[in-house]
């Protein structure tokens, strides 16, 4: 099939590159070659004096190290011989300047070449990490340069069906509508899926633990980390607070005004969220009797509920808007942990806790279990997930004959 690109515009490889990639061999997972990219990709990007202006481009950059690429090596270093699936289509989420950079070394890692197609918004991060990529590819790593590919390209063109034809593996990224419309281009049938759509998260503190830290700003500011770096819109940046022991109230009045603080020195927030909270504060009023609006101000929305419920979580509008409730234990989590609920950020809360939690109750949701401050950071099991197996294939090899083991 030919590929029309003539309303692409290509931030990483070209279309040659990307007409050629349905006959390109794939790798072995965690080839070492793509390994020594990521090493050399972290340090071009630490090396930029404007990285701490992104603090989710310097978490890429720290999350590329080799050191970190062997840790999460180990896991599939026994067991069956794998190679990538072949071609990997990825449709990267619109509001998550970074994802598409992760989704992209999901697929290299598994052994496929990639192609990206990336957010409308041309995000700055986006733009520095696509720029040292690039400059890898035709220089140092030209030999991977046929396994990745991040373009623009707008919405009703046809590249999206196109590639989907001719894909081995295709990754959505997106709400629920943008997987149902993609999912609607066909898919070769041995072709792999995978659909990351609309999810929640939460967070569990436990009062005595917080008021028992040492450095309550620090866990606050992981806290901000988790939710307002990406106006909350992220699926893993926690919409809920659950309080949990004797001393909630206590644990409260000092934990929002640090997360307020930093909010106020560093968030630039769009004038509109303010409508938008009111309004979402409104609709869960109606919805849920004794919601209690806690706050006066914009910058930081709390509002207490009897209980959490689906309904409010689908009614939040993000950029700092917090639902809230006290319970005496997990069990208070479980209105909200059906297949929407991504992660659970806590702290003070032993895994043991949690292991009893899902245990007891078998949620169809809550595939993350995080400490506060870690609800952003990637992993290769996502959504419950496990990125490389789904990417790659078994190529199982039996003897014919007994083989010496030496």
């Amino acid at each position: 099939m030919r590929l029309n690109t003539a309303d692409a515009a290509f931030l990483v490889g070209d279309a040659a590159a990307l007409a050629a990639m349905p006959g390109t061999p794939p790798l072995e997972p965690f080839s070492p070659c793509v390994l020594d990219l990521f090493d050399a990709l972290s340090k071009a990007l630490l090396s930029r004096p404007d990285v701490r202006r992104f603090p989710d481009l310097a978490a890429l950059a720290f999350w590329c190290r080799r050191a970190a690429m062997e840790e999460r090596r180990k896991p599939y270093l026994e067991g069956e011989f794998r190679l990538g699936r072949g071609m990997a289509l990825h449709i990267a989420p619109g509001n998550v300047p970074l994802n598409f950079a992760y989704s992209l070394a999901a697929g290299l890692l598994a052994g496929n070449a990639n192609a990206v197609r990336l957010p409308s918004e041309p995000f700055p991060q986006a733009a520095l990490v696509c720029a040292a990529l690039e400059e890898l590819l035709t220089g140092a790593f030209s030999d991977l340069r046929p396994y990745a590919a991040c373009l623009r390209y707008p919405r009703e063109s046809g590249l999206t069906e196109a590639l989907s034809a001719l894909c081995d593996a295709r990754i959505i990224w997106g709400g629920d509508e943008t997987v149902r419309r993609v999912r609607a281009f066909p898919l070769k049938p041995r072709a792999a899926e995978i659909c990351f759509a609309d999810r929640w998260s939460a967070c569990v503190i436990e009062s005595g633990a917080y008021l028992a830290h040492a450095d309550r700003d620090a866990l606050a500011r992981n806290f901000y980390n988790d939710t307002y770096l990406n106006d909350q819109r992220s699926c893993a940046a926690p919409r809920a607070v659950l309080w949990l022991g004797e001393r909630e109230g206590e644990a409260r009045a000092d934990f929002w005004p640090r997360v307020e603080a930093i909010a106020a020195a560093e968030y630039d927030w769009p004038a509109a969220l303010a409508v938008a909270k009111r309004e979402a504060f409104c609709r869960i009023a109606a919805d849920c009797p004794g919601a209690r609006l806690l706050t006066r101000g914009n910058l930081l929305v709390r509002v207490e509920l009897p209980a959490l419920t689906p309904a409010a979580m689908e009614l939040h509008p993000g950029g700092g808007f917090f639902l809230e409730t006290a319970a005496d234990s997990l069990d208070a989590l479980l209105p909200v942990c059906g297949e929407k609920c991504q992660t659970v950020t806590h702290y003070g809360v032993k895994r043991e806790a949690f292991h009893a939690f899902l245990r007891a109750h078998r949620p169809r949701g809550a595939d993350r279990m995080v400490p506060i401050g870690r609800a952003l950071e990637f992993s290769l099991t996502w959504d419950g997930v496990d990125l490389i197996r789904r990417l790659s294939r078994a190529a199982v090899c039996e003897a014919s004959v007994k083989e010496d083991p030496t």
